[in-house]
């Protein structure tokens, strides 16, 4: 059973479920009203006057595998659109005898968008970001202490004049060509999480142990990080063409291996850069502070209350309310388990639904999505039934 179901949950659930399966599969649902009613949530979770839980599942260009009982083409569906484009329109068209609505990216990105000139925060600290099996991985680029306080010291030296190694040197020709055909230079407003690039950086347990071993050289690590982001995300906002006070505010977070660290070393290393951050580019109550941690971090949440995110994206063994009890002005996306979702657990997927709806329907805030990555396995009938179980089971009015 799923975490935290009751047989309540399972029973109402069921019904749902018999209903769809005497429907040829597909779940009962008014299309043009749950898309309309579904706009309108999204605008405001807090809302009074949302008719519904609004529902923030994007679909990826990898369900089309298992969709289509395709062979699973990862490394081309990241990189080569001539494969990507054509499977996204067949997806698009399914979509929209199932769904509604096309939910893919149909055209051809522009090769200017990237800016892939520009060097990363991986970059400065030595990493490389290498494809292997389906996605990209960063490489240690230290082992032991002693080479991790040389990388330091070269990236120490290397923030001195960041803006020469981060951007190429025909930058300025570059920049006025593409400003000239509307593309605006990419600021800097999300990262791999502290615990995810440090342990990337250095490898999982030697940060541990180098937190207890060495506290000094992991403060300095913990500095460094900081240091560089900030740096980067200043020189980036200037060629942007901001200013200290008119740049854009908010940061997002990515960091599944923040659950790796007890709550006194996340306190210690993780907790400082996120305030750092948070301070500069969130200062003001409404300023986005959002972070991603598909893990079992529960442990963390007092500490991420502290920081007062206001966005989250758990992981699928923390609760609703245990969140809303620590980060009461979060918007919670969540917290379907993605495996729930992937291996098409029809009934479990309803049930997972009214035991968040249960959880946030007094308060609202909540925005009921994956808990973590939509994966392939997702099925296009099973999204219809999540928005058939809103529609039955999740209105507000």
């Amino acid at each position: 059973m799923s975490v935290h179901l009751t047989q309540q949950h399972l029973t109402k659930a069921q019904k749902l479920v018999d209903q769809s399966q005497g429907n040829g599969g597909l779940a009962p649902i008014d299309l043009k009203r749950f898309w309309e009613d579904n706009e309108q949530a999204l605008a405001d979770p807090w809302s009074q006057t949302c008719a519904q839980v609004p529902m923030g599942i994007n679909m990826e260009p990898e369900c089309a595998f298992h969709e289509f009982g395709l062979t699973e083409e990862w490394y081309k569906i990241r990189h080569d659109e001539a494969y990507l484009l054509p499977l996204a329109q067949r997806y698009n068209n399914r979509a929209e005898e199932i769904v509604g609505k096309r939910l893919l990216k149909e055209t051809p990105s522009n090769p200017n968008v990237k800016w892939s000139e520009i060097k990363m925060l991986h970059d400065i600290f030595e990493a490389e970001n290498i494809w292997e099996g389906m996605s990209y991985w960063l490489k240690q680029s230290a082992h032991t202490p002693d080479e991790l306080t040389a990388l330091l010291d070269r990236v120490e030296e290397r923030l001195k004049n960041l803006r020469e190694f981060m951007l190429p040197p025909n930058w300025d020709q570059i920049k006025k060509q593409r400003t000239a055909l509307g593309e605006k230079v990419p600021i800097y407003r999300g990262q791999r999480g502290p615990v995810t690039f440090a342990m990337s950086i250095y490898g999982v347990e030697n940060l541990i142990f180098l937190i207890l071993d060495h506290p000094d050289l992991a403060r300095r690590f913990s500095d460094l990080i900081a240091q560089a982001m900030l740096e980067r995300a200043r020189i980036l906002d200037e060629e942007a063409g901001y200013t200290e006070e008119n740049a854009p505010a908010g940061f997002y977070w990515l960091d599944d291996n923040c659950a790796l660290l007890n709550t006194e070393m996340y306190e210690f290393f993780g907790y400082p850069i996120l305030e750092k951050i948070f301070r500069h580019y969130s200062p003001k109550p409404e300023d986005s502070r959002g972070q991603h941690s598909d893990s079992d971090m529960g442990h963390l949440l007092p500490l991420l209350g502290k920081l007062e995110l206001n966005s989250v994206n758990f992981g699928p063994n923390l609760k609703v309310s245990d969140i809303r009890e620590h980060l009461p002005k979060a918007i919670i996306f969540g917290q379907l388990a993605p495996f729930t979702f992937s291996r098409n657990e029809e009934v479990n997927i309803v049930a997972e639904f009214l035991r968040d709806f249960e959880m946030a329907h007094e308060k609202r805030g909540l925005v009921f999505a994956t808990a973590g990555s939509v994966n392939d396995g997702s099925r296009l009938t099973s999204l219809r039934l999540i928005m058939a179980a809103i529609q039955e089971y999740g209105r507000f009015t």
